[in-house]
């Protein structure tokens, strides 16, 4: 049975490599970040120091931090490459110092071994140096984590032979070679385990003992000798302690860096899944007014139409973010910003005005006469706000709607079955006539009451799935356009622009349906009915699907916009004013939203209407397109 330590964890074998096994290893594989009790038994503290393929991009850690687990090579193979550098400096330092002392004149027998030792330990560490340096370096995963038994030899095992050797047979030269003994018992306090790196420097104690014996015999000072032996064997002994206990505390910090990398990853990506996911634009500025980054919602806000580039780019140079750059330049010069933010107005060409309100937040230095290299702005298209400002005052009203159009339905039947009652005694055209007319106006209330329950608070059942909204708009368009008695294709009222494989967008079929149809009769009501007065056009920017419904009417005051979405707003008369505000409740049901813009005079149909959701995945077995022709 095999030997166990004290606190129970079994022995490391005396197999081979088990020797050389370095501080290194103690961490071992799958260890997390916790350190065991003692890390001092066995393997490399370097053991699955990997980065597994992830650049090192956090901003979290400090400098030193990040270029200490951004190396391409693991700590073990740095450290290891480096006593192998300094091998074969001192290799080469000692080959020309033989040389140096042979042609002084100095030579004799001792020398000239000397100089042999020293020109084969040169060319041995320059070889070893050179291949470790300039050699095809292993895959992170696959770098060795401890020294094999051949690396072990041919560095602290030769170290040890030739340094003493070259004491043992030069001792009264000119050159001390006992300082070099240190290289060996250093490295092996860094590479190896404790009991490794003990048993190096018990050797060059004993190495140095052999030769003060030697030097005893020839008639030197037992006592003097011994005791300076004695001290230069202790502090090798020192040196070997020291070196295992900072590599240890440089395994510890390196693992706990990489720890701390590794969450810091995390949060980044967390923070850009919920910065892309937000409504309110989100950019992040410098003080020469370049963009670093900016969200999907502040690249369309900073677009007359569509998105504008990816991050970076320059906000100077654009006449219409002028007052913008002015804002950030105000910004940094006065180095505050109100809470509440700043309204800004963006005119792009054709007279298309945006107006935002701008939160601007600062990055924090330590240093507080350091100025702001930073600013993060939050962006807000005033119609936004004021929709959710309307939105929360007609959430009371809208529950108090739902418990009146209940309360109305079981009157409203009766006076439904009373005038149908009424209708059937109707002998002259003048009752007939107002009986029809009570019908029509019941039948009207009815739709108005049906309406407010759709949209009341847990009014209907939310049955989200994924549709493939190529196919489903493709359908419900063939349809309306049948219904309506619309020419199909380009010589139609009605043209449609689809992509050509499908999008999948989380929403209910007949909810989608309802929405849609709406928009089409309202973008058909007040077009012109020439060939493409109202157009449906469908795509997928970057995570989301945008679905367009624009008509060629007269483009909509901006007294009538800012009542678009309320409920009960209506132009006509006969309009019950809940078809665009069932379309914004339907919309927001599923996490999608939609929103009115008027584009450039470039286009015929300027009044558009704007469905954006969140794209996702369709099944393979997706709807195919009803046979609609569309407009490519």
């Amino acid at each position: 049975m095999k030997r166990k330590a004290e606190d129970g964890r079994p022995r490391r074998g005396t197999g081979e490599g088990s020797s050389a096994e370095s501080w290194f290893a103690a961490l071992g594989v799958g260890q997390d970040t916790q350190l065991e009790d003692d890390a001092t038994h066995g393997e490399s503290r370097y053991s699955d120091w990997t980065t597994e393929g992830a650049p090192a991009d956090s901003r979290f850690l400090s400098r030193q931090a990040r270029r200490l687990i951004a190396s391409p090579q693991p700590s073990f193979l740095r450290i290891y490459r480096a006593f192998l550098g300094a091998r074969a400096a001192v290799g080469l330092l000692l080959l020309v110092t033989q040389i140096a002392a042979h042609l002084g004149g100095t030579g004799g027998q001792p020398q000239y071994w000397g100089f042999v030792v020293c020109a084969a330990y040169a060319a041995m560490t320059t070889w070893m140096w050179r291949g470790v340096a300039f050699g095809p370096q292993p895959p992170a995963d696959a770098a060795p984590k401890r020294l094999s038994r051949r690396q072990w030899v041919f560095s602290i095992g030769l170290d040890v032979l030739v340094f003493g050797a070259l004491h043992i047979v030069a001792p009264r030269a000119s050159v001390n070679f006992v300082p070099l003994l240190v290289l060996p018992v250093l490295m092996a306090g860094v590479l190896t385990s404790r009991t490794s790196a003990l048993a190096v420097a018990a050797v060059v104690t004993l190495l140095l003992l052999a030769e003060a014996w030697l030097q005893v015999l020839g008639g030197a000072d037992i006592a003097a000798i011994m005791v300076q032996t004695g001290l230069v064997g202790t502090g090798f002994f020192v040196i070997a302690m020291l070196a295992g206990e900072l590599a240890g505390r440089l395994a510890r910090q390196e693992l706990a860096a990489r720890g701390s990398m590794e969450l810091a990853r995390q949060q980044a990506q967390l923070n850009r899944l919920v910065i892309e996911e937000m409504q309110d634009g989100v950019l992040v500025v410098d003080r020469r007014s370049r963009v670093r980054a900016a969200n999907p919602a502040a690249r369309r806000l900073l677009a007359a139409e569509g998105m504008v580039r990816a991050a970076p780019f320059k906000l100077e140079g654009h006449a219409s973010w002028l007052p913008l750059v002015e804002a950030v330049q105000r910004g940094f010069d006065e180095g505050k910003w109100p809470a509440a933010g700043r309204e800004l107005t963006l005119i792009f060409g054709d007279g298309l005005v945006r107006e935002l309100r701008v939160r601007m937040r600062f990055t924090k230095r330590r240093d507080a006469q350091i100025a702001e290299d930073l600013c993060v702005l939050f962006l807000e298209d005033l119609r936004d706000v004021q929709a959710r400002i309307r939105q929360e005052k007609l959430a009371a009203m809208g529950r108090v709607s739902a418990g009146i159009a209940h309360e109305i339905r079981n009157p409203l039947a009766a006076i439904s079955q009373a005038n149908a009652l009424l209708a059937e005694d109707a002998s002259i055209p003048a009752q007939r006539q107002l009986t029809q007319m009570v019908a029509d106006n019941v039948e009207r209330l009815k739709r108005i009451v049906d309406d407010v329950m759709e949209v009341a608070p847990g009014g209907a059942h939310v049955r989200a799935e994924v549709i493939d909204l190529t196919a489903s708009v493709a359908r419900i368009c063939g349809e309306w356009a049948d219904t309506a008695r619309l020419a199909a294709g380009a010589p139609g009222a009605l043209q449609v622009e689809l992509p050509g494989e499908p999008v999948g967008a989380m929403f209910d079929a007949e909810h989608l349906r309802r929405v849609l149809v709406n928009l089409l009769d309202n973008g058909l009501r007040h077009s012109s009915g020439k060939p493409g007065s109202v157009q449906v056009r469908l795509e997928r920017q970057d995570q989301v699907a945008i679905l367009s419904v624009a008509s060629d009417g007269a483009p909509i005051p901006p007294d009538v916009e800012r009542h678009l979405f309320e409920p009960f707003f209506s132009t006509r008369s006969r309009g019950t004013g809940l078809g665009l505000y069932i379309c914004k409740e339907l919309c927001e049901r599923y996490g999608a939203s939609i929103d009115y813009r008027l584009r450039s005079a470039q286009y015929t149909a300027r009044n558009e209407f704007l469905i954006v959701m969140r794209a996702e995945p369709v099944a393979p077995h997706h709807e195919p397109a009803a046979s609609l022709h569309l407009a490519r």
